[in-house]
Parts: C-alpha cells; sequence; structure tokens
C-alpha cells in the first residue's frame, strides 16, 4: 500500500509538472510579439487570406480564459471561458491530438516521430562518448590525488566545462571538416555524420562527470574496506576497479540520468550547428523562426516528458544500485 501511494503521488506530480511546463510555454510564445499568419503567408498575404489563415488554425479566438483589453475607459478584463485555444489544445492532447502544424499543415505529432529518433541517437551517443572519457579519467585523477596528472586532468575538464557547445562546435567542424577534411561537417547521412555532434555534447558532460568520479574515488579510497581488501593482498588495480569504482559509480549514475535531460535540452544548439535533423531542430527553425504554437508545444511536451521519465528511470536503477534506500 505504502509503494502504491508512492507510485501515486509521484505520477501526480508527474502529470503537474509537465502541464506547468508547457502552459508557461504556450503563455510565453502568446506574449512575443509577431503574427503567425503574417510569418507564414508573408506581408504580401491579401487581408482575406490572412483572415482565412486565422479561422482555420483558430487564432481569431482568444488564447486562454480571459484577456485584457484596453479602452477609453482603461483596462478591462474580458472573460471567454472553455472557448479558447488552450482549452482546445489540452482537449485534443487527451485524444492523442497534438494538433496540426501551421505551416505544412501536418500533424504535429508525426514530425515529432520523425525528427525524435535522431534525437535519441544523439544524446546516447554524446552519453557514451561522456563514460567513456570521464571514467577512465577520473579514476586515474581520483587515484593519484596531488600529483602532477591529477592537476593536469583537473585543469582539462575546467577547460571542458567552461566551453560552451557553440564554441566546441565551430572549432572541431575547423578542425576536422575543414582542416583535415576527415568527417561531414554537417548532416546525417552516414554514420560517420554523428561523431562531431556527439563529441560537441559529449566532451562538455565528460568534463564535469570527471571531476565526480574523481572525487568519488577520492571518497571511497579511504573506506574501511579499501584498507581490508588490500590487507587481504590484492592489487591497486584490482581495488580500484573492482571495489572502489562500483561503489564510486551509484551517485555517478544518477547524474548520468539527469544529465539525459540536459543533452535533450542542449542539443537544440548543437543541432543548429551541425544542421542535425532533430527535435531541437525542428523547435528552432519550423516552430520558434516560423511561430508555428502547435509545433512549438509539441517539441516542449516531448523533451518535458522524455526528461521526467529519465529521470524516472534513474531514480529506479537507483535504487536498484544502492540497496540503502530501497526501502524508502
Amino acid at each position: 500500500m505504502r509503494h502504491l501511494k508512492s507510485l501515486t503521488r509521484r505520477a501526480i506530480i508527474l502529470l503537474l509538472v509537465v502541464w506547468t511546463v508547457v502552459s508557461a510555454v504556450t503563455l510565453l510564445i502568446e506574449l512575443v510579439p509577431g503574427d503567425p499568419a503574417y510569418a507564414i503567408l508573408g506581408d504580401q498575404a491579401r487581408p482575406e487570406q490572412i483572415a482565412q489563415f486565422r479561422r482555420t488554425h483558430g487564432l481569431d479566438r482568444p488564447a486562454f480564459f480571459f484577456s485584457l483589453i484596453r479602452n477609453e475607459e482603461g483596462w478591462r478584463l474580458v472573460w471567454h471561458g472553455a472557448n479558447n485555444r488552450y482549452v482546445e489544445y489540452w482537449s485534443g492532447l487527451l485524444h492523442g491530438d497534438m494538433g496540426r502544424s501551421f505551416r505544412t499543415d501536418r500533424p504535429v505529432s508525426e514530425l515529432i516521430l520523425q525528427r525524435y529518433p535522431a534525437t535519441i541517437e544523439l544524446a546516447i551517443a554524446a552519453l557514451l562518448v561522456a563514460i567513456a572519457i570521464s571514467v577512465p579519467l577520473g579514476v586515474i585523477a581520483g587515484s593519484r590525488r596531488g600529483t602532477w596528472i591529477d592537476n593536469l586532468l583537473s585543469v582539462i575538464a575546467l577547460i571542458g566545462i567552461s566551453l560552451p557547445s557553440f564554441v566546441t562546435g565551430p572549432l572541431l567542424i575547423y578542425i576536422f571538416a575543414v582542416r583535415l577534411g576527415l568527417l561531414a561537417p554537417s548532416g546525417r547521412f552516414d554514420w560517420t555524420d554523428i561523431i562531431l555532434p556527439s563529441l560537441t555534447l559529449g566532451t562538455a558532460l565528460a568534463a564535469f562527470l570527471t571531476r565526480m568520479v574523481r572525487s568519488s574515488v577520492i571518497e571511497e579510497l579511504n573506506q574501511d574496506y579499501v584498507r581490508t581488501a588490500r590487507a587481504k593482498g590484492l592489487s591497486e588495480r584490482a581495488v580500484l576497479y573492482k571495489h572502489v569504482l562500483k561503489n564510486g559509480l551509484i551517485p555517478v549514475v544518477t547524474v548520468l540520468g539527469l544529465q539525459l535531460g540536459v543533452l535533450l535540452a542542449g542539443a537544440i544548439i548543437t543541432e543548429k550547428i551541425f544542421n542535425w535533423p532533430g527535435i531541437g531542430l525542428l523547435l528552432v527553425e519550423e516552430g520558434i523562426n516560423k511561430r508555428d504554437y502547435r509545433v512549438v508545444q509539441g517539441c516542449v511536451l516531448v523533451i518535458s516528458l522524455t526528461y521526467i521519465f529519465a529521470n524516472a528511470a534513474t531514480d529506479m536503477l537507483y535504487r536498484l544500485l544502492d540497496p540503502r534506500i530501497r526501502s524508502r
């Protein structure tokens, strides 16, 4: 019964988070100056075309339950009831309908499903890059605390954390695509095309994880079980990789799960740099730039759901790895 109540409480919190995020984004895009009809049809469109576009996509109706109207007497609050685009959007979501794109008139769910695998592919590749770099470097730095190797790796990690993706990405393009000609600068046509985007996302995360792994290794090396393992005659390599690393990676796994959502958000910039056809590029080029409300709402909804489910999966994995919190 206690576990059922805990799951119910978590489900309610997750639904509230999704509702808050999408509602906040809906409010913000409504406040941005400009008209989607003119953004999509252009300034040369005739008034009747603009009116027809607005009727077709429901833009001639109020955005929310109420609106503020200014007249000669001042500001006045006008109540519209349930006849607004906000209620219509959520009613459609309950039936699995995200609406249709203003520009292409295609279902938003279809556009997202077409782009979503590329974003997940990039996020997973970036995670693998981060793990492959951070775990060995973190173990080396932690096991050689205070030496020149530790100091050098700490400086490298600090540089990696300080460099944003919009600096790392063009730098990698210049080196590997322009100067060396080894990799394509953009697009998603071959398996090698993911190397530069995943390095751009993964190196920044690797720098952060390296410091975490280092701290975990240093903390675990001071535990009693390490002294016991050494007293039994185990080699330093066996102590590090069979005992210290196993226990030290528990907090790192938690951070990795949380960073999946960060990678999805950070992938927006990386996808733009490398023209990677993922959900981030869809959000920027088709949603924000074209003022396509439905595309923006759909992309934000999917990103927030992915982030939430990644956190939930991380929490479950953390409970499996650490028996001390299973009963909580």
